[in-house]
């Protein structure tokens, strides 16, 4: 098996983190930087309080950044990029904010509109400027992976763009910044780190450091995330869930995801289903579809998870979905077999990534398990 590895993020990791920042921006040789971020962190008083603790090395803030980024979006971080003439990028925030942050780190370098790297991602520049990437979720990893997610509202598109420019020069994970996430952001969030794993560890680029990530990060789902949900004041729980989203984005990087979020683009699209919970919809089904007709890499992960057999591991996936209230079918949108949206979804779920599963994945697979959910 030939195989290879590189992470060029550098990890700092720990409760109380966030007052390492100066010395973050210090060390990437910051001195004028833009703050990428969402509304709320204003409005709590956040992002106040980063401004304090970098002592004026931070210059303007676009705080406008909504779930699921629009390429309209980086164009107004770009366009503060230029006008205040920035050297370094803080993203603070959840997978929405880090990825409008490090696709606009990356397109300031050339002068093309953010919507045209959506139509041809070789377009993409090599180099970026340095990028402090700090979650405020456990869910996306993306503080350490080469992916970003955007979209084009106007023309209905979403489309996951890879390159090494996107990479994070740091990811400055404080888990003490998930503490207040409400119960089902962090049933979603957790939900998306199950996905990114499982799918890390069956994709057909699989290798066995991302294997093991991914093993690690499971393990820690399922111990811990009922427990993020259910019970607000368990912060080992908080903590955990934030290792384990690190840890599987640091699994999913090279072998990529699946058919899983190749089906949750036009769940989200179509449907407004929270990309976490799209994931979701769609797992235990694949779990099953790719079991069937795999080498038996997945009776094995079972089997190192601590359960039975592979039925066991789908039960207790529709199990948590169940108790953390994550949605289980597309019944409450009323569409029918065949109908418009319905075709819609089998058409949209044709994404690339389905070409990473390990096993091919028809349209006749597509719509026995849609079928199935509505």
């Amino acid at each position: 098996m030939n195989w290879s590895y590189m992470q060029p993020v550098r990890i700092h990791f720990g409760n109380g983190y966030l007052e390492k920042l100066g010395e973050v921006i210090d060390d990437v040789g910051g001195r004028r930087g833009l703050l990428v971020t969402s509304s709320s962190f204003v409005k709590r008083g956040i992002v106040d309080e980063v401004l304090k603790l970098v002592k004026g090395r931070i210059v303007c803030v676009y705080s406008e950044v909504q779930p699921n980024p629009d390429v309209l979006e980086c164009e107004c971080c770009i366009e503060l990029i230029g006008r205040n003439d920035c050297d370094f990028i803080v993203a603070l925030g959840g997978g929405s904010v880090i990825d409008c942050a490090k696709a606009a780190s990356c397109m300031a370098k050339r002068s093309l509109p953010a919507s045209s790297y959506l139509d041809d991602p070789n377009l993409l520049p090599g180099e970026h400027l340095p990028l402090v990437a700090i979650p405020t979720t456990a869910g996306t990893g993306s503080e350490i992976t080469c992916v970003s997610v955007i979209s084009d509202h106007r023309r209905g598109l979403k489309k996951p763009l890879a390159s090494n420019a996107f990479y994070p020069a740091v990811a400055l994970v404080d888990p003490e910044l998930t503490y207040t996430l409400p119960p089902h952001m962090s049933a979603v969030c957790g939900m998306d780190v199950l996905c990114h794993a499982i799918e890390a560890y069956w994709s057909v680029h699989h290798q066995p450091i991302c294997d093991a990530l991914a093993c690690h990060a499971l393990r820690l789902v399922f111990r811990y995330l009922a427990s993020v949900v259910e019970e607000k004041d368990n912060l080992e729980a908080r903590d955990k869930m934030a290792e384990a989203s690190l840890i599987a984005g640091l699994a999913f990087t090279i072998p990529k995801t699946t058919s899983c979020h190749a089906c949750s683009y036009p769940l989200t699209n179509l449907l407004g289903i929270a990309h976490g919970e799209a994931c979701a919809l769609t797992v235990d089904y694949f779990l099953e579809i790719n079991a069937r007709e795999d080498d038996g890499r997945l009776a094995s992960l079972a089997a190192m998870l601590g359960f039975a057999s592979i039925s066991a591991m789908v039960d207790k996936i529709r199990a948590l979905k169940e108790r953390i209230g994550i949605m289980k079918d597309l019944r409450s949108f009323g569409i029918k077999e065949g109908d418009e949206r319905f075709e819609a979804l089998i058409e949209g779920s044709m994404n690339p990534s389905l070409g990473n599963n390990p096993v091919k994945i028809t349209e006749q697979m597509l719509r026995s398990m849609y079928s199935l959910l509505i």
